[in-house]
Parts: structure tokens; sequence; C-alpha cells
């Protein structure tokens, strides 16, 4: 894949739409939260129009706070998922990222307070439409040996919230896939916890 890859969506949206871009701003996936659901479905498209599904991603559990979201393709193989370490989440964003069974990536938060800046700032009036120009939450993967793998930044922006993927070492198709689709549910998963 062309990184960095971008994640971007409209803040204003009723339901959240993710588009997917690689490094040369060509669109290589696009997703639809969909509304009330109590257990979270996603599906991964390579098109706006959604005529062409890629992945899935299924909650194991009904609103929990330590879920598992497990990755299939298109013929229901199960290749991947990701899951929130409860407690370890409270203060700072803590996920495991799955390849097949094995815990192969670990997702952190770079810097916990700059969510809480974000968060809190975001809630006054007129000021809160700049947090998306102030605060940039960031993540690192790495492998559970510390081996940094990506990270992933907020970047500045108004009325959408984009993040950006950069890699820092090889992956193998797998691997890769996992991990993107594992930053992926961070921001969804982290943009509802506020």
């Amino acid at each position: 894949m062309n990184y960095p890859i971008t994640l971007s969506f409209k803040l204003l949206a009723i339901a959240s739409q993710i588009y997917v871009t690689d490094g040369s701003g060509h669109l290589i996936g696009y997703v639809k939260q969909k509304l009330f659901k109590l257990k979270e479905a996603i599906t991964m498209y390579a098109d706006e129009s959604q005529t062409q599904p890629l992945y899935e991603i299924n909650a194991d559990r009904v609103l929990d706070f330590s879920a598992s979201y497990h990755f299939s393709d298109m013929q229901g193989n199960h290749f991947g998922a990701i899951k929130r370490q409860g407690m370890r989440s409270l203060w700072s964003a803590h996920y495991d990222i799955f390849v097949g069974n094995v815990p192969t990536f670990v997702v952190q938060e770079a810097n916990p307070w700059v969510k809480v800046l974000d968060s809190l700032i975001g809630e006054i009036p007129v000021l809160g439409m700049f947090t998306g120009y102030l605060f940039h939450p960031a993540y690192v993967v790495t492998r559970p040996n510390g081996q940094d793998v990506m990270r992933f930044e907020k970047q500045p922006a108004f009325f959408e919230g984009r993040f950006v993927i950069e890699k820092h070492a090889p992956l193998n198709e797998h691997e890769e896939v996992c991990a993107l689709l594992g930053c992926m549910m961070v921001v969804l998963l982290e943009r509802a916890r506020g």
C-alpha cells in the first residue's frame, strides 16, 4: 500500500462515514457505520457507492467495555480481531490486535492528556469549534516486543476528522490489513468515547 493512509470523516454527519485514501489520494475504502446497532457490525467497501464489499467487522457481544471486534473477508473467513483492554483503557486507550488468533500488535495512546484537553475544550461554545486545530491525539501501534510498526495521529481540520497513518516497519499482507482495520476501529471507538 501507498503510505501515508488517511482516514477522514465528516463531523456533522448523522452516521459515521470514513473515507480511506492512500498516499496518492485514491479511495481504497469506504465505511458507513449503521445507527442504532446494539451489536456493532461494520462493512468496509472498495467504493463510496457500496457495491464492492471488502471486509466485515463484527462485535462479539452487545455494548461491552471490553468487546472484541472480529475481522472477516466476504467469504466469512475470520482472519483477525481487535480487543480493547477494559480496565487498562480507562485512562489511556489500550487495544490488542490479533492476526488469526495470535496477539500480534498493541495500540496505545501516545499522550492521554491530549484527549482529555480535546474533550474538555470541545464542550466550550464557540471555542469548541477550534479544537480540531488545537489538539491532536496520537496512537502508536507496536509489536509485543516494543518495536514501532505504525503511528496514527489526528490532523488539523475544520468540520471533519482526519487521521493519518504512517508505517514504520515492514509487514506482511495479513498483518498490514489487520493493523489498518484495527486503526480504523480505534478511531471509531475512541470518537464515541470522547
